[in-house]
């Protein structure tokens, strides 16, 4: 029979400080475990046998926490321990109780929350997070279409794969970009109701475990897009057309494709941001796709636009819009439409570059690639390439303007 721990006074426990776990007496298999300056009470107690990853019947014991100390004082410690010895005695498993507990104020909890309520707590998240207020945009109308007529008024504890299948099978075959982006959405949602505990257990909305053996696969049944490109041979003629077009919208995408940038980046464009001294244009991180800085050399085409625009009093913007204020991201589409040019994307002057580049320059992919912003694929790859090429890129983005601009001046 193992010998009985001595039974120390309130006094002698808060002197205890080496580490490990001491002894307090009063309850068998009650310590009180230093580590460092923290210090918390545990009950040890032997609770039968278990069968082990081996197959082996082992003893089984428990270790639960009391709470720590001075919070909770020695007589509160031996007091809880003595009414979970007592639950031992009577067959009832404290952990096991405890968890069913839990279970149950979640599920109490999840009764009072519908989807929607979780919803509207995680977009507004989302309007903090995101950048652009389309995406945000696209969260809430593919929700309030798709999601909220069907699971909308469910507690967020009841929604099970059924419930998720029949939002998504009606559009998962016609609208797969959409539905696959839904599904995310949905999970996202779920994953937010699991930490505020208004739900427990796997996320049905998940693809692998959940979802991926009862829908296609969306890369099997996507139809891939491109954006229209116009083929590099017809950029010097296009250049020259759009140049006689009045307006700084005109000026926008004439920039844009000689700098092979994305829209955003151009209509956000501040002075502040171009070097003309150094002939380079530096876009901040938050500004970027991929949320990393990029340095954009600024070929001689790209120069005398920018030195031929107007500068407003007390404006920032290279290509403000009305009011002053930011352009629309269907200002530079508008300008293509002008031109009787509606199979053509601002966009897809990016791909025309990325033909153009790879197809009659020796330049590298990766100096291209690091023209258009792109991440590159090949991780171990990214890792060892921690420069941007500027001064080669300098020489490729002059090529460019050679090809489609110099020749128009």
């Amino acid at each position: 029979m193992p010998k009985k721990a001595k039974e120390l006074s309130a006094l002698t426990v808060t002197k205890l400080k080496s580490e490990g776990r001491h002894a307090v007496g009063g309850v068998d298999g009650l310590y009180l475990k230093v580590t460092g300056n923290s210090r918390s009470w545990v009950l040890c107690v032997a609770m039968g046998t278990r069968i082990n990853k081996q197959g082996k019947e082992v003893p089984r014991r428990l270790n639960m926490g009391l709470g720590s100390f001075p919070e909770v004082s020695l007589s509160d410690a031996r007091e809880k321990s003595r009414e979970l010895r007592k639950q031992i005695k009577n067959g009832i498993d404290p952990l096991e109780s405890k968890r069913e507990k839990k279970a149950d104020q979640i599920r109490q909890q999840g009764m009072k929350i519908t989807f929607i309520e979780c919803a509207q707590s995680v977009l507004s998240i989302k309007e903090r997070e995101l950048k652009n207020a389309k995406h945000i945009a696209q969260w809430r109308s593919s929700l309030e279409q798709y999601a909220f007529p069907i699971i909308g008024h469910l507690f967020v504890n009841q929604i099970n794969k059924t419930h998720i299948l029949e939002v998504l099978q009606p559009i998962w075959l016609e609208k797969n970009e959409t539905a696959s982006r839904l599904r995310g959405r949905i999970e996202t949602i779920l994953d937010y109701a699991k930490a505020k505990e208004f739900r427990e257990g796997d996320n049905p909305a998940g693809w692998k475990g959940m979802l991926k053996p009862l829908l296609p696969e969306p890369s099997k049944i996507q139809k891939r897009k491109h954006h229209a490109a116009l083929p590099y041979a017809e950029i010097a003629d296009f250049m020259k057309e759009l140049s006689k077009r009045p307006g700084l919208s005109a000026r926008a995408l004439e920039f844009s494709i000689l700098t092979v940038a994305r829209s955003g980046e151009v209509r956000g464009a501040t002075w502040n941001e171009i070097d003309l001294e150094n002939k380079i244009w530096i876009v901040p991180a938050e500004r970027m796709k991929a949320r990393k800085e990029h340095r954009v050399p600024l070929s001689s085409g790209a120069l005398k636009i920018l030195d031929e625009l107007p500068r407003v009093a007390g404006g920032n913007l290279v290509f403000p819009g009305q009011q002053g204020k930011q352009m629309s991201d269907m200002t530079l589409t508008a300008v293509l439409k002008r031109m009787d040019r509606k199979n053509l994307t601002q966009h897809g002057f990016r791909s025309t570059f990325r033909d153009w580049a790879g197809e009659t320059t020796s330049f590298s992919r990766e100096v291209i690639e690091h023209a258009l912003a792109h991440k590159l694929k090949d991780q171990a790859e990214a890792a060892y390439q921690r420069g941007d090429l500027l001064q080669k890129r300098r020489l490729l983005m002059e090529e460019w303007c050679n090809v489609g601009f110099i020749s128009n001046i």
